[in-house]
């Protein structure tokens, strides 16, 4: 395989009312076998949760949890005491590890939230859980690479328990860059968040993704102006 083309429609979909989502991979009552993940990236969740709604506290144990708000608020509360609204600009990662409950609610009582739920599978299991939560600038990404999660919380992105690396990147139309992997051996899984953009020889509209195997550095040219999810994470071994 070296580039998959994922279109946004091809989704799993579903409406639980309070709760609208679409899933990037297989996921509850959505099973696709050909959508089980990409390498270790198991979950890429689309939600859109109605005011003062959400997840009441649920348990997760050996995963990488991570959540970009795209729009609106997100009250988080843990077993480890964390207890903060995370906004859009924001990323949050939590190490789940041996163990943690947390519950995400709609913190506006009269607006939606929208916001990324992903999950990748960990370097190592067993470790202490932990949080991590910080605020990322807009011109930080305007057309170039914010790093906003890594293995080391190299340039003050979040640390997470894998050697995956997510950026962010706002283009404006006509302009491109160069993406270039940070280690050779993972895949990328490009998420396009809003806009249009032509990566390599595919042409991405919202919500579309693409996976890619490519060792070389990967062109990035945008239609429209555009905001991107980079997620360059590790392969499994068959």
């Amino acid at each position: 395989m070296q580039d998959q083309l994922h279109r946004a429609e091809a989704r799993g979909a579903a409406n639980h009312g309070w709760l609208q989502s679409h899933h990037s991979f297989s996921f509850a009552s959505y099973y696709n076998p050909q959508r089980m993940g990409f390498g270790v990236l198991r979950v890429i969740n689309d939600d859109i949760v109605a005011p003062s709604m959400g997840f009441p506290t649920h348990p997760h144990q050996n995963m990488e949890i991570i959540s970009v708000p795209l729009e609106g608020a997100l009250k988080h509360k843990d077993t480890m005491g964390n207890d903060f609204v995370i906004r859009k600009g924001e990323v949050q990662a939590m190490s789940a590890g041996t163990g943690i409950a947390h519950s995400e609610y709609n913190h506006s009582s009269a607006e939606d939230v929208n916001f990324l739920q992903i999950w990748v599978l960990p370097k190592a299991n067993d470790i202490a859980p932990n949080y991590s939560q910080k605020e990322f600038s807009p011109e930080g990404r305007a057309g170039k690479f914010q790093l906003v999660v890594s293995p080391d919380g190299s340039e003050n992105s979040v640390q997470i328990n894998q050697d995956a690396f997510f950026s962010l990147v706002d283009l404006s139309s006509g302009n491109s860059l160069e993406y270039k992997k940070y280690r050779e051996e993972n895949g990328i899984y490009f998420f396009l968040l809003d806009g249009e953009i032509k990566i390599n020889n595919s042409v991405l509209k919202t919500r579309d993704a693409l996976a890619t195997l490519r060792k070389e550095q990967i062109t990035l040219q945008a239609i429209q102006d555009c905001g991107l999810l980079i997620m360059e994470i590790p392969m499994l071994e068959n």
